[in-house]
């Protein structure tokens, strides 16, 4: 990540899984999953102030003072007041939520913060960055980036001087960043982090149409957008879609390698990817996750058939949305 100046792992370890959303993980399990993964050679960790009303920051702060300074730590602000009202990011609240985030992750200065999704009104207003670039200065934290939906946000936040980041869905099932997201960002020196990798586990190719998910788990309550951004949750791909198609992809997975592996790989190889930050819930995901950044890189061949998959599978169903 040019602007931000930092090397770190090529897989990271997403810690929304261990915070809420996806089902109950015990905090001994969160804390053995942390510390595997850093074990297996992860170095980056996102969370966000509202995975858990903080319970996941808190988690990674209490792992990242066990584990020392060689963690880099990225957290998210912007979705404790409503996430919807373009006027509820501002200095104000920017501050007392980065306060909350400090205090959670045990921080005086956080390694990197990102605005958590904000209405696409707040990445084209000037006072937004003028109040990030403040808060460096104040030494809340060292950088700032976005989490976005849709490419023309990432495109307005990548075109702003000081942005060192942006985290987007990029998976197989979502490939739209890679026409104009990536390249633009490869130009400007902004760090691309890769949320969603494995399209909420479809790609990991360990579903069926029958598989049922715990009611806490988004999975089982954002499949059409009742609580959030569709998006996140299967990367907006209907679920049936989905399963046929993660069958397909499973296919083309190389002897040795699992499908989720094989899904992480291909996002590595992607021209623009810093880092791409898969969830876990428990240490065997963790482990297997790492591995992915060691197996051998993915072929012209392979990433053709990843290509015709989208184009006559998802493209229809996800392409013009984000």
């Amino acid at each position: 990540m040019e602007r931000l100046g930092i090397d770190t792992s090529v897989i990271g370890m997403g810690c929304w899984q261990i915070g809420s959303d996806w089902g109950e993980v015990a905090e001994e399990k969160a804390m053995d999953t942390l510390r595997v993964a850093a074990d297996a050679g992860v170095t980056f960790f996102d969370t966000a102030d509202v995975y858990g009303d903080g319970r996941s920051e808190k988690l990674v702060g209490k792992f990242r003072k066990e584990r020392g300074g060689d963690i880099f730590v990225a957290t998210k602000m912007g979705r404790r007041a409503n996430p919807h009202v373009a006027a509820e990011y501002n200095g104000d609240n920017f501050r007392a939520w980065n306060d909350r985030s400090r205090e959670n992750l045990g921080m005086d200065t956080l390694d990197l913060v990102q605005l958590h999704c904000p209405p696409t009104e707040v990445f084209t207003t000037q006072a937004t960055y003028d109040t990030l670039d403040e808060m460096v200065d104040e030494g809340r934290f060292r950088a700032y980036g976005v989490s976005v939906e849709r490419v023309e946000e990432a495109l307005a936040a990548i075109e702003r001087p000081n942005v060192a980041s942006v985290q987007i869905i990029l998976n197989a099932f979502r490939l739209k960043p890679l026409e104009e997201v990536l390249p633009a960002a490869v130009e400007a020196g902004v760090g691309i982090i890769a949320r969603v990798p494995l399209a909420s586990g479809l790609l990991s190719g360990r579903y069926d149409k029958d598989t049922e998910f715990d009611p806490s788990d988004h999975r089982s309550f954002n499949r059409h957008g009742e609580a959030f951004d569709k998006g996140e949750t299967f990367s907006g791909v209907p679920y049936d879609v989905g399963i046929e198609a993660a069958r397909e992809f499973s296919s083309i997975a190389p002897d040795g390698v699992t499908p989720a592996q094989f899904a992480l790989r291909w996002i590595v190889d992607t021209p623009g990817v810093s880092v791409v930050i898969p969830g876990a819930r428990n240490p065997e995901q963790a482990r297997g996750n790492a591995a992915a950044g060691s197996i051998a890189a993915t072929t012209a061949e392979q990433r053709d058939a990843v290509a015709k998959l989208y184009d006559e599978r998802i493209r229809e169903h996800v392409h013009a949305n984000w």
